[in-house]
């Protein structure tokens, strides 16, 4: 048997090797365990504070097993090794076994410390107030807090923002304690204000810190920063002797947050010329910066630098760069550039995937996105609800309550935005219930009162003719943003009620929220609407005298469309001439819809012919000049304009409408020979248009651009797709229930004609929305006042 003294030299020369271990690096496993292996080898049993070094080794390298291992060979283990598990259990995040472990140990061998490692458990995993939970009991236990312990404490309670008391509280006792010297508990304090919204005393904390180190100085300004104080935070970001790169980062990304992009990219270029290392931070933010703002081409600049000056990324640098690039890319409409970057990337994440689905929807391009998110490894909420939205935006409405249907079925819970994306959908198709019933959900669930669902659903219910709905949902809303005025002035003037639109826009300004473009569109179609000229030309001068906003393209149509509807060609004339740009398709289309209305067939003409020169695959264009010169009795040019469309390859679109009926939505087509009911319903028109002509229904065949005998128009106009889906209703829908039918395309003058006689022989209320507006038919009158 080998003497003591042996065994102890032995011992210390073993405690020497993994004091090598300290501090913790990535080496320090391996060399426990060769230490360890050693030891065994040559038949050495460690005990005591060998074993604890071991188990802490073990613990701190995330290999709990070989701890644990360790700890049970300890018949009697002491705090030290029980305070090594412990900690090594936490910071693993396996929080339950920790607690476990804490309250399975016998209150007469615990100690500060050891309060301290499950104290830091909490505070590592995010439970603050678990974490003060059990700072009380310690005090309640008589133990002495040092300065860990309240640093630590304090950390935890940062995560629970609004207990302002229990900071005060914490504040006095760091004081009391005598712990008040010590940077680290100062910062952690400092961290706790800031986080609570209590800028005053953290910067008078801060103030009082005697040696202030780097935490001390990003504390305080990213605190200003969270708090949008940022023009505080630029001056003691100025002010600093050391330039610290994490304080610069916050200031770009606050400004950046706040919208204020000439500031951001000055203080990039200032951290450039001074030398500070530029980080993916910063660069991220920049980045974000021309995302937002447009600046595509100094985005592109800062894409240039980056690949010069990082010629070997780390993962850590290259991911969150070229995930920022895409975004840039995708909102710069450079979708290809994007897609180049995200091939070539080395190691992609989920943003990555989100980022390039997001412009593939963004721009339109669908069978794109549908490929793309068919083909994604793995998807998040975020994934889910940009293709729900996406497709719901791009008039896939049908699609977009499928896959809402499916992401429940994959077991996603849908959020509001979820939510929203099938809500809009429902708006596309004009799917009432279907809407009504993703409404019961959303109160359900208790999201009844999400800002974003609240919005869609004003649409939805606006958009599905029942605008009094959006009405009561918009006054109930708890909280109300730019989008839900603008959705509802966008209802009113859809369903003609253009006054009211106005006046709901001065509340709105009463509200203390400012217009945006948005705003204006929808103003100055509820004046076209309404026929308000007068108005329309007041609201679109304000556009830019008083807000600032310059007029777009989409301005001018709608102010152009207003004269034209009103006759008034002149001062149609003059706007367009007045365009500081030349005229789209949008002019030319609101103008050629002015003639058509007013007979103006030789302004109108012009008018489509420039549309065909824009727009030569829309077959609006060259339907309109057809119709044009079908007005005007001129067969032969209305001939020569169908066969130059076919000529082109360009397919006119189908007139259909359709209506829902039963939690079923049926579609017609003109001259619809396919719906399995079609023959009733054209046996039901036979016996209704008499009674219609008792009351003065005459059939309008001006509204039949063939050349063909009277009887035979007669019978076309008796068979337009509107015609058949409100007779269909007027037939299946109970007695007194409204009809609400919807069209693709603009509804027909004498189907608008027919349908106010309609409603006065049924004695129902007939709802109809076209590619333009809403209709609502009661006892013989039309709520658009025969002004569309």
């Amino acid at each position: 048997m080998k003497g003591s003294d042996f065994i102890r030299t032995v011992a210390n020369r073993y405690a020497s090797q993994l004091q090598l271990c300290y501090p913790q690096t990535l080496a320090s496993f391996s060399l426990a365990k060769t230490i360890h292996s050693h030891m065994i080898t040559f038949g050495f049993h460690p005990r005591g504070h060998l074993l604890n070094r071991l188990i802490d080794v073990y613990g701190k390298s995330s290999k709990i097993i070989y701890a644990h291992h360790l700890f049970d060979q300890i018949p009697e283990p002491d705090i030290a090794s029980r305070t090594s598990l412990l900690l090594a259990y936490s910071l693993s995040g396996d929080v339950k076994t920790a607690q476990k472990m804490f309250e399975e140990t016998p209150l007469s061998i615990r100690d500060s410390v050891f309060y301290n490692a499950m104290i830091t458990g909490y505070s590592r995993n995010e439970d603050g107030n678990s974490c003060i939970e059990l700072f009380r009991q310690m005090l309640r236990d008589e133990f002495r807090p040092d300065d860990f312990t309240f640093t630590t404490v304090l950390g935890g309670l940062a995560r629970v923002v609004n207990k302002v008391m229990q900071c005060k509280q914490l504040h006095g006792l760091v004081l009391k304690t005598g712990t008040g010297f010590f940077t680290s508990v100062l910062n952690a304090l400092v961290s706790v204000y800031v986080n609570c919204g209590l800028m005053f005393e953290a910067r008078k904390l801060f103030d009082e810190i005697d040696t202030k180190d780097e935490l001390s100085w990003t504390t305080i300004v990213t605190g200003y920063v969270r708090n949008d104080e940022l023009d505080a935070a630029r001056e003691l970001v100025d002010g600093m002797s050391e330039k610290l790169a994490v304080a610069w980062n916050a200031m770009i990304s606050g400004y950046v947050h706040c919208n204020r992009y000439d500031e951001a990219v000055d203080m990039f270029r200032n951290m450039y010329f001074m030398g500070i290392k530029i980080d993916e931070f910063a660069y991220t933010s920049v980045i974000s910066c021309c995302a937002n703002a447009g600046l595509f081409h100094l985005g592109k600049q800062v894409h240039c630098y980056v690949l010069r000056t990082e010629a070997k990324p780390t993962v850590d640098f290259s991911l969150p760069v070229n995930n920022a690039l895409i975004t840039l890319y995708c909102k710069c409409d450079k979708v290809d550039w994007a897609r180049r970057i995200f091939d070539n990337m080395p190691v992609r994440d989920i943003v990555s995937w989100n980022a390039i689905l997001s412009g593939y929807v963004n721009a339109g391009r669908i069978d794109e996105g549908r490929f793309f998110f068919s083909q994604m490894p793995e998807r998040n909420h975020l994934t889910w609800n940009v293709m729900i939205s996406g497709l719901a935006q791009n008039g896939f409405g049908e699609e977009g309550l499928k896959l809402f249907n499916q992401m429940k079925s994959e077991g996603f819970q849908p959020c509001d935005y979820a939510f929203a994306g099938a809500i809009s959908s429902c708006s596309t198709l004009g799917a009432l219930e279907n809407g009504r019933q993703l409404h019961a959900q959303l109160v359900r669930l208790g999201l009844d009162s999400s800002l974003s669902a609240g919005n869609a659903l004003i649409t939805m219910y606006a958009r599905c003719g029942v605008v009094e709905a959006s009405n009561l949902l918009f006054l109930t809303m708890p909280y109300l943003d730019s989008v839900s005025w603008n959705a509802m002035i966008a209802a009113l003037g859809q369903h003609g009620h253009g006054i009211q639109a106005l006046e709901l826009f001065e509340q709105m300004l009463e509200a203390g929220i400012s217009p945006d473009r948005i705003t204006f569109l929808t103003i100055l179609s509820a004046c076209s609407h309404a026929g308000l000229v007068k108005e329309s030309r007041y609201y679109f001068n304000l556009m830019d005298r008083l807000y600032g906003i310059t007029p777009g393209e989409d301005h001018y149509a709608r102010l152009v469309d207003v004269l034209c509807r009103a006759g008034k060609f002149l001062e149609a004339n003059d706007v367009i001439s007045s365009m500081p740009f030349e005229p789209g398709a949008a002019v030319w289309e609101a103008l050629l819809a002015g003639c058509r209305t007013h007979g103006n067939v030789d302004l109108g003409i012009q008018a489509a012919e420039r549309l065909i020169e824009l727009m030569p695959h829309h077959d609006g264009s060259y339907v309109l000049l057809s119709n044009m010169y079908a007005t005007a009795g001129r067969w032969n040019d209305a001939a020569n304009a169908r066969k130059l469309m076919r000529d082109r390859g360009v397919r006119k679109e189908p007139g259909c409408s359709w209506v829902e009926v039963e939690n079923k939505v049926h579609v017609f087509l003109v001259d619809d020979t396919v719906h399995p009911e079609v023959q009733a319903v054209y046996s039901y028109l036979n016996k209704l248009v008499p009674e219609m002509k008792r009351l003065g229904y005459v059939p309008d065949t001006k509204f039949v651009l063939h050349d063909i005998e009277s009887d035979q128009k007669e019978r076309v106009l008796s068979a337009h797709s509107e015609k058949l889906a409100v007779a269909f209703a007027l037939m299946r829908l109970p007695r007194g229930a409204t009809v609400r039918v919807f069209k693709n395309l603009r509804i027909c003058g004498d189907c608008h004609n027919a349908f106010k006689f309609m409603s006065k022989v049924m004695g129902r209320e007939i709802v109809v929305r076209d590619a333009k507006r809403f209709h609502h038919f009661r006892d013989s009158q039309c709520s658009c006042g025969d002004y569309w």
